[in-house]
């Protein structure tokens, strides 16, 4: 994560006067976060039409509506659980010397704030024990989907440690590039599934094939989206609660486009890939709504690259599972637009500083975009000077604008492409 700064050891050779004040923050009480009602106000009208669907809108099977709505009910524990969890694990984290300061407040009083680190591994932890107390009320032993459930759970916990690794020892860049595809190995060597593509319409008469078998280059393909999905939302960073916050857009995009295709669906496996998805979401959804409500601005907590790339993780193995990973890139655009912004300084061919942060004016309080290629610089240079809060609720709306665009565009290609 890039919106924050950790401590400078007592062997560094930086000048005390650079170093920042070691003022504490007041701990962390288990009363509500001040933040929980303006995240709930946002969430509750989706969370209502997102209930429309599943038992009014769509016809779908007594069943698979019922293990829908299991899910949302543990989902829903699990939610409250991380509220409970986030401030109890702050404190033993900031006794571990896992914090560190807001670069985007430096300057003024809240700049010299311990802020915790790595709050991640709560969301993660709370999210796995969800995900696997599921399998007593949704998967039978002879499930064939037990399996793959069990493999992208054993992913994503592994991603989840990785990345706290990463925030425990500051891992470089190019080593980041290799965690995820280390990660995703249980999950590509249980994969059971096709791997098939249709091949567009228009292209049919050229190629000879409507289907067409990669075999294993099918695999390599979702290892590598495994790796994007990942790294993309680690380096879409640096702003109170943009990370969490494009999470959420994401996964509620998600959560929406899987309904639609289980309700516009006859095919008994089609719809459980896609109710695979939604029940690895859920719970992914609730934990991060949790954390948004301390993380948003101004942030009590930093989330690390725990959560980072727990996040990536979870809605990659999704958009494997649930067979859509087209529709999943789409949805990542502004994460895509990011990475290519990003290119030439990951590469090396322009130089590429440790935080690629706008730069913040403490007398006003805004924040001006700076050279570096990201998708945060772009906003403030296109649309001028604003505050830290004011430009990450535009990047959100970006953000929940490619997840609307992608739908429209699925409406508008439908029955042509494919």
């Amino acid at each position: 994560m890039a919106g924050r700064k950790r401590p400078i050891s007592s062997s560094s050779a930086a000048p005390a006067a650079e170093q920042p004040p070691t003022e504490s923050k007041p701990p962390m009480t288990n009363d509500p976060p001040p933040k929980l009602a303006e995240i709930l106000k946002v969430f509750l009208p989706f969370f209502a039409a997102y209930l429309y669907l599943i038992l009014y809108h769509y016809k779908i099977e007594s069943q698979l509506r019922r293990s829908i709505l299991i899910n949302v009910a543990i989902s829903a524990a699990g939610f409250l659980v991380t509220l409970r969890m986030i401030p109890v694990a702050s404190r033993y984290l900031l006794k571990a010397n896992l914090f560190g300061y807001d670069i985007n407040k430096r300057g003024t009083p809240q700049g010299s704030v311990k802020v915790t680190e790595s709050l991640g591994i709560v969301v993660g932890l709370v999210y796995y024990v969800v995900a696997v107390l599921f399998q007593y009320f949704n998967l039978t032993a002879d499930s064939i989907w037990l399996v793959e459930y069990n493999a992208a759970l054993a992913t994503i916990c592994f991603m989840i440690l990785l990345g706290f690794v990463d925030d425990v020892l500051d891992v470089p860049w190019r080593v980041k590039l290799v965690l995820p595809s280390v990660a995703a190995l249980p999950l590509l060597m249980a994969y059971a599934g096709h791997t098939t593509i249709l091949i567009p319409k228009p292209l049919v008469p050229i190629v000879g094939l409507e289907i067409l078998d990669l075999g294993w280059i099918y695999k390599l393909y979702m290892g590598l989206l495994a790796v994007f999905c990942t790294n993309s939302i680690n380096i879409h960073a640096g702003l109170n609660g943009l990370e969490v916050g494009q999470s959420v857009v994401i996964a509620c995009a998600i959560l929406i486009h899987n309904v639609m295709q289980i309700g516009a669906s006859g095919n008994s496996e089609y719809q459980q890939a896609h109710a695979f998805s939604i029940y690895i979401i859920q719970p992914f959804l609730a934990t991060s709504l949790a954390l948004l409500s301390y993380n948003w601005y101004p942030s009590s907590v930093f989330v690390g690259d725990t959560y980072t790339y727990f996040a990536g993780m979870t809605m990659a193995v999704a958009g494997i599972l649930g067979h859509f990973s087209e529709t999943l890139l789409i949805f990542f655009l502004p994460q895509v637009l990011n990475f290519l912004l990003s290119l030439f300084q990951l590469l090396g061919f322009v130089p590429c500083p440790r935080h690629r942060l706008p730069k913040f004016d403490p007398q006003t309080g805004l924040l001006t975009g700076t050279d570096d290629g990201t998708l945060v610089n772009l906003f403030l240079r296109q649309f001028g000077r604003m505050s830290e809060k004011s430009l990450c609720i535009k990047l959100l709306i970006f953000q929940a604008a490619a997840c609307g665009f992608c739908f429209f565009l699925r409406w508008i290609l439908t029955g042509w492409y494919k």
